[in-house]
C-alpha cells in the first residue's frame, strides 16, 4: 500500500533543515507503530519519498511525501497514529492512498504557491505595491544569482505562473520542479533591488501554502495525484 501524507511545518521548526526532518519521520513512523516497507540489501532504509524540499527558515502548510506500506491501513489511523507522536509545529493534515501506478512525490511536483509578509516594523517605500505589481508584470525579470560555485543572470519570468500584491502580503505561485525551480526571495531580492532598496531576508515572512503537480494543463495539490 503506498501512502500520501500532507503536512505542515511551523513555528520553530522552521529552523530543521531537510535531512534533520527526514530522520524526524523516520522515528516518528516508527514510534507511531505504521509498518512502513524497508528496501533491501545490506543497509535497508524506509521507502519514503518527499516532495520539494523546504529551505531553512520558511514554514508550510503544504509539505508532502510518500510511504509504502507492508500491511495496509486505514488511512485516517494512520494519519491520527502520526499526530499522537508528533513535535509541536508539525501536523499531519491529509492522508491519501495512492495506485501502485502513481508517480512518487518528487517527481510529481511542479509548482508551489507562497505566501510573503513582513516582519513587524518593516519600513517600505511608498507606493511599494503598485511597483511590485508593475514589476511582476515586466516581460523579463532578470535576476543576478550569485553562489560560491558560479554567477548567472536568469529571467524569473517563465518561471513566475502567478502572483498577487496587497499592503499585507504577496502571493506567487512559482516552478517549484527539480528539473527547473525559483524561490521566492529571488523574485522579492530582485523586485527591491530594482528599486534600489535594501531589505534584509529577517524581514521576509515566507510560508509554502501548497505544492501542485500537473492533472493534464492544470495545477492540482499533490494530495489529488493519486494515480
Amino acid at each position: 500500500m503506498k501512502v500520501r501524507i500532507k503536512f505542515s511545518k511551523t513555528g520553530v521548526m522552521k529552523f530543521i533543515g531537510h535531512l534533520d526532518m527526514m530522520r524526524y519521520f523516520q522515528k516518528a513512523i516508527r514510534r507511531a507503530k505504521i509498518d512502513i516497507a524497508y528496501s533491501g540489501g545490506f543497509s535497508p532504509h524506509q521507502i519514503m519519498s518527499f516532495a520539494a524540499p523546504l529551505g531553512v527558515g520558511l514554514t508550510s502548510l503544504g509539505e508532502y511525501f510518500d510511504i509504502e506500506l507492508r500491511t495496509a491501513m486505514d488511512e485516517e489511523a494512520i494519519k491520527e497514529r502520526l499526530n499522537q507522536v508528533m513535535a509541536e509545529g508539525v501536523a499531519i493534515l491529509e492522508t491519501t492512498a495512492l495506485a501502485d501506478t502513481a508517480g512518487n512525490a518528487m517527481a510529481s511536483v511542479a509548482a508551489a504557491a507562497y505566501e510573503v509578509t513582513f516582519a513587524e516594523g518593516t519600513v517600505l517605500p511608498d507606493g511599494w505595491t503598485g511597483q511590485l505589481t508593475a514589476f511582476l508584470d515586466q516581460p523579463q525579470i532578470p535576476y543576478h544569482k550569485l553562489t560560491s560555485k558560479v554567477s548567472r543572470m536568469l529571467d524569473l519570468k517563465p518561471l513566475l505562473y502567478d502572483s498577487k500584491v496587497t499592503e499585507e502580503k504577496v502571493y506567487l505561485l512559482v516552478n517549484a520542479s527539480s528539473a527547473d525551480n525559483i524561490k521566492p526571495i529571488f523574485v522579492m531580492k530582485a523586485f527591491f533591488e530594482s528599486i534600489g532598496v535594501t531589505i534584509s531576508e529577517h524581514s521576509l515572512y515566507i510560508c509554502r501554502m501548497e505544492t501542485y503537480g500537473l492533472n493534464g494543463d492544470k495545477f492540482v495539490p499533490l494530495s489529488a495525484l493519486t494515480e
